[in-house]
């Protein structure tokens, strides 16, 4: 019997038993791009249907593709596969839920044609190609469910798993400020044993998984045994704006190799030979300073901060590249960020390892346990809170050694407190061994307290602001 009979007579049996009526599921015989029993067919007539659909792919072999497959339904879509890959040569959506339904995909591949760095970039004469793509409806309400098992996607331009609720579509989710305006509707997205690799290198700022939530809704994300690896920005990317959280529980996951789109072996020849200076008040005006980087490989790479005295002449600058982290989270607004990393892996990513943002009134409440962060090229775990809410950060048997920051970050810059447990916690030749394996900053006016038991921070402490407690 072959695969696609064994996985036909599965299907309808599972339709079977869930009462789901004879028409469904539908089962896909075809790899060709389109036609009687291909896959493009089956998701037109899934988005014609109002009540939700299972599309089971029986094929014997991979299915190649021209443009993307669209599914433009709103009732919930299931998309089950045995292994196969749905591969494409072209820089297109591999697979892209355009009107907010419910996804879930298990046993299914989703391939770019990959080549891609800054000097062949994707984005030049058209979008950058995404893995899986769905976006939220403007009146959505409730919640978006994304369930992805058992699924990889690979060798995509842009970002490798993309879930949009923000009116600036692929412009949304650079960083901190929460711009841009959603939906009423939270967004939750489960992964297991998901994989992840090589996307986002050719366009900036291009994630493995980017989630971008606005309006009143939350991010719930939840992850076991998944992979982002080799992916241009940050291997996980969690933006939410203005209401709502991020909630997260991220289990035996493994962020590494992540963040190098803005490659330093092509850009740094961009670069002036003064990158960073300090100056007296008085000595320096702007067009003594280079100014913004013009005609690199891609000059939004190059980020370019001054600050002024009073009097208007420059204090000081720096110009850099702008490389990404292993798994960034960036809340703005009246929301929390919350959740438990058990297990995971943040390893050898070209900015921070862990990089977890709280802005406004919000907190940040995590539990961290038997996580290594090792050989990143800054900071291995890093949590700020800029405003009046706490931090509050549990560390149970967590290794960070070898990063070119600092072990571990905790600072909250406003009035509310700062709590970090560190228990079993060892660091190591962080920052060249200079007194930083565990940096805790109180710098508004709240209060602050590290606790340590049974530790070994062989690279020290730095703090301000707070009391440190041993034993």
């Amino acid at each position: 019997m072959t695969i696609r009979n064994r996985l036909a007579i599965s299907a309808l049996a599972l339709a079977a038993s869930a009462g789901v009526a004879s028409a469904n599921p539908l089962i896909v015989t075809s790899v060709n791009d389109a036609g009687d029993g291909s896959l493009r067919a089956a998701l037109q007539i899934a988005a014609e249907t109002l009540t939700a659909s299972q599309i089971f792919v029986a094929t014997d072999d991979d299915i190649t593709i021209d443009s993307a497959l669209v599914y433009s339904g709103t009732a919930p879509l299931t998309l089950v596969g045995n292994g196969q890959s749905i591969i494409t040569s072209a820089n297109v959506d591999v697979l892209a839920v355009t009107n907010g339904a419910d996804l879930t995909v298990s046993s299914l591949t989703f391939a770019g044609p990959g080549g891609f760095d800054i000097q062949n970039r994707g984005d030049l004469a058209s979008a950058a190609g995404k893995g899986i793509f769905v976006d939220v409806r403007d009146d959505q309400t409730g919640t978006l469910t994304v369930h992805l098992s058992d699924v990889t996607v690979a060798d995509v331009a842009g970002h490798g798993i993309h879930i949009s609720d923000c009116t600036l579509a692929d412009d949304c989710g650079g960083g901190g400020g929460g711009a841009g305006q959603g939906s009423a509707a939270s967004i939750a997205v489960t992964l297991t044993n998901v994989t992840v690799s090589n996307v986002g290198n050719g366009r900036f700022d291009a994630d493995g998984l980017r989630v971008d939530e606005r309006g009143d809704g939350s991010i719930i994300f939840a992850s076991t045994g998944s992979l982002f690896e080799r992916v241009g920005a940050d291997g996980v990317e969690l933006d939410e704006g203005q209401a709502g959280d991020v909630q997260l529980i991220s289990r035996n996951d493994v962020f590494r190799d992540n963040g190098g789109y803005c490659d330093p072996a092509v850009l740094t020849a961009s670069l002036p030979d003064m990158v960073e200076a300090e100056f007296e008040d008085g000595a320096v005006t702007d067009t003594f300073i280079p100014g913004p980087v013009t005609g690199s490989a891609d000059d939004r790479c190059v980020e370019r901060e001054v600050s002024y005295y009073d009097s208007g002449s420059v204090a000081e600058f720096a110009l850099g590249l702008d490389l990404d982290d292993g798994f960034d989270v960036d809340e703005a607004g009246p929301g929390s960020i919350e959740g438990i990393m058990i297990g995971g892996t943040i390893a050898g990513n070209l900015d921070e390892g862990l990089d977890f943002d709280e802005e406004d009134g919000g907190n940040i409440a995590m539990a961290v346990w038997t996580t290594t962060a090792d050989g990143n090229t800054d900071d291995g775990f890093k949590y700020t809170e800029q405003g009046n809410g706490d931090v509050h950060v549990t560390l149970q048997g967590v290794t960070a050694s070898d990063n070119g920051g600092k072990g571990a970050v905790f600072e909250e810059e406003d009035g509310g407190n700062i709590l970090i447990d560190a228990s079993g916690v060892i660091t190591g030749n962080n920052d060249d061994s200079d007194d930083t394996g565990i940096e805790v900053y109180q710098d508004g006016s709240g209060s602050g307290v590290l606790r340590l038991d049974a530790s070994d921070i062989t690279d020290g402490v730095d703090s301000s602001g707070v009391q440190v407690v041993s034993g």
